[in-house]
C-alpha cells in the first residue's frame, strides 16, 4: 500500500515541477512512510513519484520498479493477489524478476498480454504504468474502487496522483470547489467520476485510462475493463439446489480471505458485531494457526455499541482483541477535521472519525494491514433499504416479520427514508426509485435554502440526481430483477463514494494502515451475482446464502441476528456529543466565516442551528445531524484546501 503521484506533459520537465512533485509526495506520506521514491524523464516530460508502506517485500520492493527489457515504469498503490503463482508461470516462460514485490507482475503481464493484462490482476490497486514504446501513460483503477485514484487533464499536460490534495501542489492548478460538485455533498450522494474540486476526476472503478500523445496534444482514451455484471432474471438457476451455492460460497470467501492474509508483515482483522467481519476473524483464525488481532470500536451509546457481539465472537477464536472506546467528545474537534482533510470530502455521519481513530490505534499496536468485512451488504443484499425494494418491487417476494428489523427504527431518517420519494431520472432508469437514494432526496429539499443565492441561481438548472442516473450505465440495468437494480446502482455510487472512501481507505491510509475487503474479491463477487435474489433474502432473512456458508463459525446470537447498519452516534444523541461538536460551530459557522466561502447563505445557517439545537423528534433529529455534518465538511474542504495552501491548514495544526 502506498501513495502515487505524477505528471507527463507535452515539454520537458521543469525545475519548478521536480520541486512540486517533492512537495506532493510529501502530502502523501502518510500512505508510505516507509520509502520514497521518482523517475523523471526531462525529455519525455514525464515525472513520476512514490511513497511506500512496505508490507510484501521489504527489501527490495521499493518504487519506480523499471522493466529491465521494455524500461517500461511502474508505480502501484495495493497489493496484487496469487502473485507468486503468476511469478512461476511467467517464469516458464522465460520471465525473470529483479525483486519480490507482488507489484512487478504487472509489468511482465504487460509484455505478455497488452492492454488485456489487467484481466490478470486481482486485488485492490491503482497504478500508473508508462509504456516507453507506445510512448502512452496508463492510469489503473481496481475493478470497485478500493484505492483511489485522481487526475486532472488538459490537452498539454496530465497529473494524477491517489489524493487530490497532492494533484493541488503541482504548479498552475487552481484550488477550486465544484459547486455542482457542493451540492452532491449536501445531498450526500457524488456523481460517480467526479470529486470536491473543479478540473479534477476520479478514474472510475473497474476502469482504465489510455493517454497519448497526438498531433501536438494529449489524448484520453477511456477503457471500461470489468463492471459487475448481474444476469438478465429469466436467466437464473433457479431450480438448482440452494446447497450448491452455500458451498460455492463458502469455498470463494475462505479463498480470497486466504489470499488476504499474504504478507511479510502481521495481519489483524476489524472487528464489529456484524456477520461481515466476523466471518472474516472465523476464517482468518484457522489460517494463521494463531491468535489473531481482532480490533473493535466501541460507542458510549448502547444503540450502537455492538462491542458486546463483537466481544463473544473474540472469545469464540480466540483472538487477542483491542477494544477502542470512543465518547463523543473523541468524534469531533481535531480528529474531526483531520478526518476530512484525508477523505477530501463531507461525510453524513462521525463513522469515518471513528475508523480514523481506529486507524490509529491499529498503527500504534504495530499493525501495518487489516481484513475487514466491507462488501458483504452490496454482494449479498444486506442494507435495509435492498430489503424494502425486494418487498415493494417485486410481487413474488412474501414478507415475514424480519422485514422491519427493529433496528430499522434507529435509522429512520437516516438511511431509510421516512416517506416515498421519487425522481424521474432514477424511475426512467430503473423503473423505480431504488430505495437507498430517497432518504438523499429528501436531503435535498432541505439543504437547497441553506445555499447562497448566488449558488441556487448558478445551480438553477442543475439537477444533481439526474447527474448521478446518467453515470449509470442502462444496459446493466434492462431485463434486470429490482433487487439487482438496487444493489448495482447503490456499487455504482455509495460503495465507491462513501463506504470504501470516507469509511475505508482514505481514514485508515491516513495512519499508514491497509485495509483489504475480502469480500470485493471479484471472483467472489462474480458468484454472487448468480445467486437468485430469492437467495439473497430467503423468507425475510437478509444475506441468507452467506449466513448458512458461515454459519459454523459464527455465534448462534450473531447467525441469528438481523442486520444492523454500522453507525457512529449522531451529535443529538446524547449531552456529551452536542458538547463536543460546539466549538466546531464556533470555529466554522460562524457569520464571518461563512460569508468567506460564499457557499451557505449565513441567515440560513444561523436559522438552521437553532432548529438543530431545538428538535426533540428522533427522526428528524438524525436528518438535521446529517446535515449539520455536511456543511461542517464544507467549510472544512474551503478552509483546508482553497484558503490554506495543501499541507499547511488546520488540520496541520491539529496534529
Amino acid at each position: 500500500m502506498c501513495g502515487i503521484v505524477g505528471t507527463w506533459k507535452l515539454d520537458k520537465v521543469e525545475d519548478a515541477e521536480r520541486a512540486a512533485l517533492e512537495d506532493a509526495m510529501e502530502l502523501l506520506k502518510h500512505r508510505g512512510p516507509d520509502g520514497r521514491g521518482r523517475h523523471i524523464d526531462e525529455d519525455r516530460g514525464l515525472a513520476m513519484g512514490h511513497t511506500r508502506l512496505s508490507i510484501i517485500d521489504l527489501k527490495t520492493g521499493d518504487q519506480p520498479l523499471i522493466d529491465s527489457v521494455t524500461k517500461n515504469v511502474l508505480t502501484v498503490n495495493g497489493e496484487f493477489y496469487d502473485y507468486k503463482t503468476i511469478r512461476a508461470q511467467l517464469a516458464t516462460k522465460g520471465h525473470r524478476f529483479q525483486t519480490k514485490s507482488d507489484s512487478e507482475i504487472a509489468l511482465h503481464l504487460l509484455r505478455v498480454h497488452g492492454l488485456d493484462f489487467v484481466h490478470h490482476l486481482r486485488g485492490e490497486f491503482a497504478f500508473a504504468l508508462y509504456d516507453r514504446a507506445e510512448d502512452r501513460l496508463l492510469l489503473v483503477r481496481d475493478r470497485f474502487g478500493i484505492k483511489p485514484l485522481y487526475y486532472h487533464f488538459s490537452e498539454d499536460r496530465i497529473v494524477y496522483a491517489s489524493e487530490v490534495k497532492a494533484i493541488l501542489a503541482m504548479p498552475d492548478l487552481p484550488r477550486v470547489l465544484s459547486r455542482q460538485a457542493a451540492l452532491n455533498q449536501l445531498m450526500h450522494v457524488m456523481v460517480p467520476g467526479t470529486t470536491a474540486f473543479e478540473g479534477v476526476k476520479a478514474v472510475k472503478p473497474g476502469h482504465m485510462l489510455s493517454i497519448r500523445k497526438r498531433n501536438g496534444r494529449l489524448e484520453l482514451k477511456e477503457i471500461k475493463y470489468w463492471d459487475m455484471e448481474f444476469p438478465e432474471s429469466k436467466a437464473y438457476k433457479r431450480k438448482r439446489d440452494p446447497n450448491l451455492f452455500i458451498e460455492e460460497v463458502r469455498e470463494g470467501l475462505i479463498d480470497a480471505v486466504r489470499t488476504r492474509l499474504e504478507a511479510d508483515v502481521p495481519v489483524g482483522c476489524y472487528l464489529s458485531g456484524g456477520i461481515d467481519s466476523c466471518s472474516m476473524l472465523g476464517l482468518a483464525t484457522p489460517m494463521q494457526q494463531s491468535p489473531v488481532k481482532a480490533f473493535t470500536i466501541s460507542f458510549d451509546h448502547a444503540d450502537y455499541d455492538e462491542s458486546k457481539i463483537a466481544a463473544e465472537m473474540a472469545e469464540r477464536t480466540g483472538a487477542d482483541q483491542v477494544v477502542l472506546r470512543l465518547k463523543g467528545e473523541d468524534l469531533y474537534g481535531g480528529p474531526y477535521v483531520r478526518a476530512v482533510w484525508h477523505a477530501e470530502r463531507t461525510f453524513y455521519n462521525t463513522l469515518g472519525v471513528a475508523k480514523w481513530h481506529m486507524s490509529r490505534r491499529v498503527h500504534d499496536c504495530g499493525f501495518k494491514v487489516v481484513v475487514t468485512g466491507e462488501g458483504s451488504d452490496e454482494l449479498f443484499a444486506g442494507y435495509p433499504f435492498f430489503k424494502r425494494d425486494y418487498f415493494q418491487q417485486d410481487p413474488k417476494a412474501s414478507k415475514s416479520k424480519r422485514e422491519s428489523a427493529a433496528s430499522d427504527a434507529l435509522f429512520q431518517g437516516a438511511i431509510l427514508a421516512e416517506e416515498q420519494s421519487h425522481h424521474p431520472a432514477f424511475d426512467d432508469l430503473c423503473g423505480f426509485t431504488p430505495s437507498w437514494i430517497q432518504p438523499w432526496l429528501l436531503t435535498l429539499k432541505e439543504i437547497q435554502p441553506l445555499l447562497t443565492a448566488g449558488m441556487r441561481e448558478e445551480l438553477s438548472d442543475y439537477d444533481p440526481v439526474a447527474a448521478i442516473a446518467e453515470q449509470i450505465d442502462p444496459k446493466m440495468l434492462r431485463g434486470r430483477h429490482p433487487l439487482d437494480k438496487a444493489q448495482y446502482t447503490w456499487i455504482k455510487t455509495m460503495l465507491e463514494g462513501q463506504i470504501l472512501s470516507w469509511g475505508g481507505d482514505r481514514v485508515d491510509m491516513a495512519n499508514s494502515m491497509e485495509s483489504r475487503p475480502a469480500f470485493l474479491d471479484h471472483h467472489l463477487a462474480e458468484l454472487a451475482t448468480t445467486i437468485p435474489p430469492e437467495l439473497r433474502i430467503r423468507n425475510g432473512v437478509e444475506k441468507w446464502v452467506l449466513r448458512e456458508a458461515m454459519k459454523g463459525v459464527l455465534p448462534k446470537t450473531l447467525y441469528e441476528r438481523p442486520k444492523f447498519a454500522f453507525m457512529a452516534p449522531p451529535s443529538r444523541t446524547n449531552q456529551g456529543n452536542r458538547r463536543a461538536v460546539e466549538p466546531l460551530l464556533r470555529l466554522l459557522l460562524n457569520r464571518e466565516s461563512v460569508e468567506q466561502a460564499e457557499l451557505l447563505d449565513p441567515g440560513a445557517v444561523d436559522s438552521f442551528l437553532k432548529e438543530w439545537r431545538g428538535q426533540r423528534d428522533a427522526a428528524r433529529s438524525r436528518r438535521l445531524d446529517i446535515i449539520l455534518n455536511h456543511i461542517l465538511g464544507l467549510q472544512i474542504l474551503h478552509s483546508e484546501f482553497v484558503e490554506a495552501k495543501p499541507g499547511a491548514s488546520l488540520a496541520r495544526a491539529y496534529a
